[in-house]
Parts: structure tokens; C-alpha cells; sequence
């Protein structure tokens, strides 16, 4: 629910920015390092939106990756401390009996359809 929460903030966030964009479209001078250039200001809301749009998606790539590269060596390290302790997973009797019947005469009457 909440992707869908982002995907809908995000189409609205992008609407309004193309209003006011299409709104604004006199031209503009923007002063660079190495000169002065005349740009429609609608490109220029246009561009700074895409580029921040950019630099956000990458943030958040990298924090994923490095979200993944944590998870990977924690659980490298569980492994190692599994193997040198030799701890195995408790299983509950609830678990077992759930799945395992002893009396192969209860399995039998899970399965019979009731009237």
C-alpha cells in the first residue's frame, strides 16, 4: 500500500510541475561558469526536475545496495557462528505434531470430508 501512496504523491508532485511549467515559458537568461545562455524557462523547471529526480533515484539505488552488501555479510557472519557453535534451529512439538502425525490413523481422518 504504501508503494502505491509514493507512485500516486509522485504522479501529483509531476502534474503540478508540468503546470507550472507549461505556465512559465518566457525566456530566461541562466548564467554558467563559462557563460551566459537564453533558455525557455519551461526547460529549465523541466531539466532541474528530471536532474533531482535523478540524483534522488541514485541515492536511494546506493542505499539498497548498500542495504543488500550489509545483509549479505550478516548473514555470512550467522553462518560462521552456526557452524562454530553448532546451533541448530529449536522446532517446536506443535510444529512437529502439526506436520508428522504419529498415528497414521490421524492423518487419515484430516483428510476424510466432513458432513
Amino acid at each position: 500500500m504504501k508503494i502505491q501512496w509514493s507512485l500516486i504523491l509522485g504522479l501529483v508532485f509531476a502534474l503540478i510541475t508540468a503546470i507550472f511549467a507549461v505556465i512559465n515559458v518566457d525566456p530566461v537568461q541562466v548564467n554558467l561558469l563559462f557563460g551566459v545562455v537564453q533558455v525557455p524557462l519551461i526547460l529549465l523547471i523541466l531539466g532541474c526536475t528530471l536532474l533531482g529526480g535523478l540524483i534522488v533515484g541514485s541515492y536511494g539505488i546506493y542505499l539498497q545496495y548498500r542495504l543488500q552488501r550489509k545483509l549479505k555479510a550478516t548473514k555470512t557472519e550467522l553462518q560462521h557462528i552456526i557452524d562454530a557453535t553448532g546451533y541448530t534451529y529449536p522446532v517446536s512439538q506443535d510444529a512437529l505434531s502439526s506436520t508428522h502425525p504419529s498415528n497414521p490413523d490421524e492423518e487419515k481422518s484430516n483428510h476424510e470430508p466432513t458432513l
